[in-house]
This record gives C-alpha cells, structure tokens and sequence, in this order.
C-alpha cells in the first residue's frame, strides 16, 4: 500500500509544480487581460498586438470588435487583439 503511494508522489509534486508555476500565473493574466477588454471605452488610445496605434472611436459588445482611429483612417478589430502590456504603459503617467 504505501509502496503504491510512494511511486505516486513524484507525480503529485510534479503536478503541483507545474500548477503554481505555470498554469495559475497564465489564468491570472487571462482575467486580467478579460478585465482590461472589458473596461475599454472610447478615446482610449491603444496598441495591438502588431504595434497598431490607434484611438477607440467604437466598441461591439456583441461581436466583441472595436472600430479603432489610426492616422490613415477606421479599422475594425477584435478586442482580443489590443494589447493590455503596450496600451498600459501608453497611458500611464511619465515619471520625471
């Protein structure tokens, strides 16, 4: 029985491992990032994930798109291509 037990464990511990380090952090940035497209309002300027810099001008809850402003006119994107990283540090405040 607890030979049984103890050819288990290394498993078990590679599973917890891999949880903690892996699989927990990627979960806790993919509600970040839902949190991020959920909260996109218009005006905000934004990056995608190409380097795309753009001004929201309208947002699609129900196909979940958003048509962006660019110096060359209006795109249509997906939420899910705005990057949360690059359009954060756009909009956070410049340290002196």
């Amino acid at each position: 029985m607890s030979e049984g037990l103890g050819s288990m464990l290394p498993f078990v511990l590679m599973f917890v491992v891999v949880y903690f380090f892996m699989i927990a952090p990627q979960m806790k940035r993919a509600k970040k990032e839902k949190k991020f497209a959920a909260e996109l309002k218009r005006g905000d300027k934004v990056i995608t994930k190409s380097g795309l810099h753009a001004k929201v001008l309208e947002l699609n809850d129900k196909d979940h798109t958003c048509v962006l402003e660019t110096l060359s006119g209006k795109l249509k994107f997906d939420k899910s291509a705005i990057s949360m990283e690059l359009s954060t540090k756009l909009n956070a405040p410049e340290k002196k």
